[in-house]
């Protein structure tokens, strides 16, 4: 009987990990990269830019609504608002490098390459798009979601490195999506459906105000011109722009009502709403600090989500029960 002696070759030979092991290693990256693909699509924003759509659908469709066209609304506009954000990466990858609160991005740390941003946000953009025009009757909405990934992509977002007037820019595609909804519905835009548009573009100015003031040092850093940027050491335009949107917002928010869109709770519960809103607003127009702001972002989002749920109550429902 031989026995086998193991040579200097198979001491030295690797040590073959276990398949499962191997397995398991290639989950982790393969669930690694869907989560950086899932952050280039800027979920949170995404679903609130979908929570304006269905707003926008249901009262358009009202009182006769049509779940498939809802939904076909809500996937193709979802598609898109994900695509345009992976752009938002793309092109804005070099000075998120040099911001702090960015700097953890996947095209900054190299977990993505700009090449694989670019090719997935360009397919997705035009994988909405198209899924909108061929799965509704009218391609009103499929043009309203076109319009809105030009407008952020190609407009907005390169504005931010050139003029302080890119967040009024920038509200016009953001507040598009309850227009999407609303064409996806009707096939086409009458006067309610543009009180939607108008409530989100003026809300979303000290929205943004107040978060470019929290992040002024960070934006600076990174070669935007917020106006928080630009403004003067004590923040004094930042402090009368922030105060006077959202008076603006006041007015506002009481178009609905004079459309007949919304009725009488609507209004009783939302103007309360917005006037303690510009109370904030301008207790930060006198006192400019990063607290202020703070009380200013939250309650943006407080008043958001109840003239929503008022505009819900109030304009949409009643009109399902008719």
């Amino acid at each position: 009987m031989s026995i086998a002696v193991p040579t200097v070759a198979h001491l030295h030979s690797p040590i073959r990990r276990p398949r499962t092991a191997q397995r398991r290693d290639e989950l982790d990256t393969m669930r690694s990269r869907l989560a950086d693909y899932a952050e280039l699509c800027k979920p949170r924003i995404a679903m609130t830019a979908l929570v304006t759509v269905a707003v926008g659908f249901l009262l358009g469709a009202a009182p006769d609504l049509k779940v498939e066209l809802l939904l076909h609304t809500l996937v193709g506009a979802g598609v898109v608002a994900a695509g345009g954000s992976a752009l938002n990466h793309w092109l804005e990858r070099r000075a998120d490098a040099k911001m702090h609160r960015t700097a953890k991005r996947p095209l900054v740390t190299g977990r993505l390459s700009a090449l694989e941003a670019l090719a997935f946000g360009l397919t997705l953009g035009l994988v909405g798009i198209v899924y909108l025009y061929l799965t509704l009757p009218s391609p009103a909405a499929a043009i309203a979601a076109g319009l809105t990934f030009a407008l952020y992509v190609g407009v907005y977002t390169p504005l931010k490195r050139v003029t302080v007037w890119n967040t009024v820019v920038g509200a016009i595609p953001g507040a598009l999506p309850p227009v999407i909804g609303w064409c996806g519905a009707t096939g086409g835009m009458a006067a309610p459906g543009w009180a939607l548009f108008g409530i989100l573009f003026v809300w979303q100015l000290p929205h943004f105000f107040a978060i470019a003031w929290m992040h002024r040092a960070d934006y600076k850093r990174g070669g935007m011109k917020m106006l928080p940027v630009v403004d003067s050491p004590d923040g004094r335009a930042t402090g009368i722009a922030t105060a006077g949107t959202a008076l603006l917002l006041v007015f506002v928010t009481a178009v609905p009502f004079f459309l007949d869109a919304a009725g009488w709770i609507y209004l009783a519960g939302s103007l309360p709403m917005a006037l303690w809103f510009l109370a904030r607003c301008v207790r930060f127009a006198r006192d400019r600090t990063d607290r202020g702001a703070r009380t200013v972002l939250r309650g943006s989002l407080v008043y958001l989500l109840a003239v929503m749920t008022l505009f819900i109550a109030d304009g949409i429902v009643p009109r399902y029960f008719q």
